[in-house]
């Protein structure tokens, strides 16, 4: 059988891609080549936002149509939230956000013998943490394991609780023997990801936090460096980045959700932060990853936000300095809270806020590369072009420095200029 796999969302989601391309080759199937007409198609999608619900659709009908004859199966955040839209779109095989090895079976299923099926469960009864296998599709250099699945804090704008349900982790056990493999196997750098990874634990024997399986991590894979995904400020405590630098392994750069630098928007959205509260954790990470590269989630335009709260927010943002940050104008998703709400705001000033955050944005983006020029980096180079290699440094940076055999492997870089985005440096 001979497939196309796509993914629309977060880092979990292209983790549980991986995961079904593993089972697929596993099973003895191929990816398609380009131009090639694919027997199945399978596109795995997001519903965080009604934009993603739209991008969902377009890619669901773009696939079908090129691929005429195909079995086309869906799975994700939006076929578990509309799984008689997306029946609607032909699909033949509909599952949601759970069962990722049952899916590949159902595929197989349609393609053998033309029957299709829709398994749609109901998220929050599940308890169960589904183990996939880590790692990535092609390539040795950087994996995936996810270690949380689940959220219930239910912000006011967010539909995700009610897609993903109620919490599950995997055991520390678990986590130790897939890091373990993964280092076995050449990789030299995990990122671990979740839903909402800062809820890790709670629903394991004996309650084990982030850092106990972050230092498990380590201990497993101590060839590997280990970079987080979006982490809550909450849990940034001095103990917890304590024993994280006292691991030597955790990259430079967290990702941390901020989405409103105003506190009386973030109380709308049901947020369980305040500004100060989130400037302390920025203010320990920096303190103990001393340099570390700090990035965000900034959403402009939430209902009700006045030209004062957005005043309040681009001064945060550049109290905070952040090296970079992922800026989006609100959109409504029909289903949750902040959908209801009175004081919603047009596109156009949606728009025009986002492009305000994003300009000082871009400045703080070149400041930061800029402060980076004359330090020596530890890059893990990943890609060949022209006369050098590309990688990561461990603040997440794009450094491309000229050697040879470098793929793979992690090296000390001088830093010697900042282009765009892209740094460029000297290997010691």
């Amino acid at each position: 059988m001979k497939y196309i796999i796509s993914t629309l969302g977060c880092k979990v989601n292209q983790y549980e891609t991986q995961a079904m391309e593993t089972f697929l080759q596993q099973r003895g199937h191929d990816r398609a080549a380009p131009g090639e007409l694919a027997d199945a198609v399978i596109i795995n999608t997001c519903a965080v936002t009604a934009e993603s619900g739209r991008k969902s659709r377009q890619l669901i009908r773009r696939l079908k149509e090129e691929n005429p004859g195909a079995v086309v199966a869906v799975c994700g955040c939006y076929s578990q939230l509309d799984p008689d839209e997306v029946a609607e779109l032909g699909a033949d095989v509909i599952f949601g956000a759970a069962d990722r090895g049952k899916l590949v079976e159902a595929v197989e299923k349609a393609c053998a013998t033309g029957e299709g099926s829709r398994d749609i469960d109901e998220p929050f009864k599940r308890r169960e943490f589904e183990s996939l296998p880590a790692g990535a599709v092609s390539g040795r250099t950087r994996a995936m394991l996810k270690i949380q699945d689940g959220c219930v804090n239910f912000c006011t704008y967010c539909i995700i609780p009610y897609t993903r349900g109620r919490l599950r982790s995997l055991s520390l056990e678990q986590a130790a023997a897939e890091a373990a493999k993964l280092a076995a196997e050449g990789y030299m750098e995990v990122v671990l990801t979740g839903i909402e990874v800062a809820s890790y634990g709670v629903d394991l024997a004996g309650k084990p936090g982030l850092a106990d399986v972050i230092e498990t991590v380590a201990q497993a894979a101590p060839g590997m460096r280990i970079r987080l995904s979006s982490l809550e400020p909450t849990v940034i405590t001095e103990e917890f980045c304590r024993r994280l630098a006292a691991t030597g392994r955790l990259c430079r750069h967290f990702h941390l959700s901020l989405q409103s630098g105003c506190d009386r928007t973030l109380k709308a959205m049901n947020r369980k932060y305040d500004t100060a509260r989130f400037f302390r954790a920025t203010e320990l990470l920096r303190q103990y990853f001393p340099g570390c590269a700090l990035t965000c989630d900034l959403i402009t335009g939430f209902p009700g936000e006045t030209d004062g709260d957005q005043r309040e927010t681009l001064a945060f943002i550049e109290k905070c300095a952040f090296s970079d940050m992922h800026i989006f104008p609100y959109s409504r998703r029909p289903g949750t809270p902040a959908d209801r709400m009175d004081g919603q705001l047009s596109n156009a000033v949606k728009a025009k806020r986002a492009h305000e955050a994003q300009q000082v944005a871009e400045r703080m983006h070149r400041e930061f590369m800029q402060q980076s020029v004359g330090q020596t980096l530890p890059v893990l180079f990943e890609t060949a072009e022209d006369d050098g290699f590309i990688g990561h440094s461990d603040t997440y940076l794009t450094v491309k420095a000229a050697g040879e055999h470098l793929r793979g492997r992690v090296e000390q870089v001088r830093i010697i200029a900042a282009e765009g985005d892209m740094l460029s440096g000297k290997i010691i």
